[in-house]
């Protein structure tokens, strides 16, 4: 049987229609205890998206303490439940096999990562701020008039804050950047 493009719109939006109405399937129980399986046991926390500043509300769903998912709060009144795509894979920052969990140190020219106790590495990072901020900081400089000016600024150190740290985190790192004289001072969220 030859069938024309008109004719299979027309007999299968008829089935389909047929199906829908002479069927009499409700799948909304179905969908409703799917979505309920894998969170049937667990505990929900309500939190905080970690990525932005607008603050979109999300539930965490825990079980035998270990976080098994994370999806939109439907009661945050700015979002109704939704996340961005970020937000949405928030599990990730927990629940990722290939997250350093670890501090790992690769040393100058070296090709091999190596573990480092994290106190040795918190040493390591103001050792290496001080010595920068003392070779590099300047104080005065003159302007194009030839006055001397006071500047007090480091170009030898930039900042890059993150995606993953919230507000108080960002202001944190920008007050600790401006005591250090850091000019070079961006946010991965404006890049």
């Amino acid at each position: 049987m030859s069938l024309s493009r008109r004719d299979f719109l027309k007999y299968g939006g008829a089935t389909a229609t047929g199906a829908a109405l002479g069927a009499g399937v409700d799948m909304l129980p179905v969908e409703a205890a799917a979505v309920s399986l894998k969170i049937k046991e667990a505990k929900a926390f309500a939190g905080v998206c970690p990525y932005c500043a607008v603050g979109c509300g999300q539930l965490i769903y825990a079980k035998d303490n270990k976080i098994i998912d994370i999806e939109g709060n439907p009661d945050t009144p700015h979002t109704l439940g939704r996340l961005c795509p970020k937000g949405a894979a928030t599990i990730q920052l927990s629940n990722n096999p290939l997250r350093p969990t670890k501090p790992l140190y690769r040393a100058p020219g070296s090709d091999t990562w190596e573990e480092k106790p994290i106190e040795w590495m918190y040493d390591q990072i103001a050792k290496r701020y001080y010595d920068a901020r003392e070779k590099y900081f300047i104080e005065n400089e003159k302007n194009k008039d030839g006055q001397v000016v006071t500047v007090n600024r480091l170009e030898a150190i930039a900042s890059l804050g993150s995606a993953c740290i919230d507000n108080e985190e960002c202001y944190l790192l920008s007050k600790l950047n401006r005591a250090f004289g850091i000019v070079y001072h961006e946010h991965q969220a404006r890049v």
